[in-house]
């Protein structure tokens, strides 16, 4: 791949709030909204608590992203995660960081959504299921190629997908506020008895569903004004999905009892809109979950491969001359993104998806952890200087972060422990390449590295 005037070729820093908030928004949610409803029910055993689950895996949300914003202030640099680790921690836990990211978690999650994807279109359009693997690498593939455009295009596909998903979203909330006729507080589910419901683990199942709020953070390096619009896009973002998932739940919980919810599982949602709307209804409910986990697709298609190509700007991978190129018409990272996609084709084929990015959660809170102590670690280190944004009720925020994710990772070890091993040789398998990366960069000259990427 030739790199020609590559210096002059610069990622677009055109993406604004709004793009940015649909981002953050359409990248959280997926289905998990619409099939997690029972889960969270069974677990909780009761409406109360179940609504409780929603709020505080919203709550435990909001402060990771009030501690992560103000961290994103102070280094809004294209990579997100990745760049918080390495700066504040040193090199090999950045690049471990994004390792595990851009080589198992990313592009499982990203094969997962496509699988899941085209097990809808197909009950949708009455496809047998041989067709699910190519539709799904198709539908993957699809999204990439839009992305290998100007981020404008993929902002603005976040932007349709997002309004797209909302109305039946807000569809659903309407119905059960106005028309059901069910109390949506107080209901137990007879079948599952107290002692089975775990509140714990209810919360674990709405964590999951709120995921992926920190990926806006790797477009760092293309947001306009990024010290103040990442943190303003994470925090309203992540409070809209709260609301959005504390609605939907209410409003489910007052459109059917408790007890047909846990009998109907991942159908409940459909189920009311068909009641509701009608057949139709039920026709526009799947296509709203098929959009939404379109665009979910593609805020994790947009975000995941920057973390590529800013690891290969500073030569920490194999063929990072090449993993580091951008289209000098698109100005986008385009074969980072194609072998992302390459990964996730990969994955879908022979691997599966879901286990894989179960498996890597373990890991992904580890980082998560780590880079709630970053924000003390950055005050103490930064003492007197100002900040564009600061965490509200310091230190109480990040200590409730760093609490959620301790209980994150102290449940999936409880769990699933040999997940938890299997979890570290991803990371482990890191090492090597990292040192022979470093190794090899050595050797370059002063002119052919890369300096990081100025921020205004």
């Amino acid at each position: 791949m030739q790199q020609n005037n590559q210096a002059d070729v610069k990622l677009d820093r055109n993406i604004g709030l709004w793009s940015a908030l649909s981002l953050v928004i359409g990248t959280i949610i997926g289905a998990g909204v619409f099939v997690r409803q029972s889960a969270v029910l069974d677990e909780a055993g009761s409406t109360t608590m179940g609504l409780l689950s929603w709020l505080a895996g919203g709550i435990l949300t909001l402060t990771a992203g009030l501690t992560i914003a103000e961290i994103a202030s102070q280094l809004p640099q294209t990579g997100g995660l990745y760049v918080y680790m390495e700066k504040i921690y040193g090199e090999i836990w950045g690049f471990l960081s994004g390792w595990m990211q851009i080589i198992i978690y990313g592009p499982a999650m990203i094969a997962s959504l496509g699988l899941y994807l085209a097990i809808l279109l197909s009950d949708f359009f009455g496809f047998p299921s041989s067709w699910n693997v190519p539709i799904a690498i198709t539908a993957v593939l699809a999204v990439g190629l839009l992305n290998l455009l100007s981020n404008r295009y993929g902002s603005i596909f976040a932007i349709i997908t997002t309004i797209c998903k909302l109305i039946p979203i807000a569809a659903l909330i309407i119905f059960g506020l106005f028309f059901g006729n069910h109390n949506a507080l107080g209901q137990s589910i007879s079948d599952v008895h107290a002692s089975t419901g775990n509140f714990g683990v209810a919360i674990l199942a709405t964590l999951f569903a709120f995921d992926g709020w920190i990926l806006v953070a790797n477009l760092g390096g293309e947001i306009k004004n990024p010290r103040k619009l990442l943190p303003q896009a994470i925090t309203y973002g992540i409070l809209a999905v709260l609301a959005i998932y504390v609605l939907v739940s209410f409003g489910v919980y007052r459109a059917i009892p408790a007890n047909q919810i846990h009998e109907l599982g991942t159908n409940a949602i459909p189920y009311i809109a068909t009641h509701a709307f009608g057949e139709l209804g039920g026709k526009v409910l799947s296509i709203g979950i098929i959009i939404s986990i379109v665009g979910c697709m593609n805020g994790k298609i947009m975000t995941f491969p920057r973390i590529m190509y800013a690891m290969a700007r500073k030569h920490q991978l194999p063929f990072s001359k090449a993993l580091g190129y951008l289209h000098p018409k698109s100005h986008a990272p385009i074969v980072s993104i194609v072998v992302e996609m390459v990964i996730v084709s990969v994955l879908i084929l022979f691997a599966n998806p879901d286990r894989l990015s179960e498996l890597c959660i373990f890991t992904v809170y580890c980082f998560y952890l780590m880079a709630f102590f970053g924000v003390f670690i950055l005050r103490k280190r930064n003492t007197g200087q100002s900040r564009v944004f600061s965490t509200p009720l310091f230190p109480l925020t990040p200590i409730i972060a760093i609490l959620g994710s301790l209980f994150v990772i102290v449940s999936e070890i409880q769990s699933d422990l040999i997940g938890v091993l299997t979890s570290f040789i991803f990371v482990i398998l890191g090492i090597p390449v990292f040192y022979y990366a470093r190794k090899k960069r050595a050797g370059l000259s002063t002119n052919e590295l890369d300096i990081d990427e100025e921020i205004d």
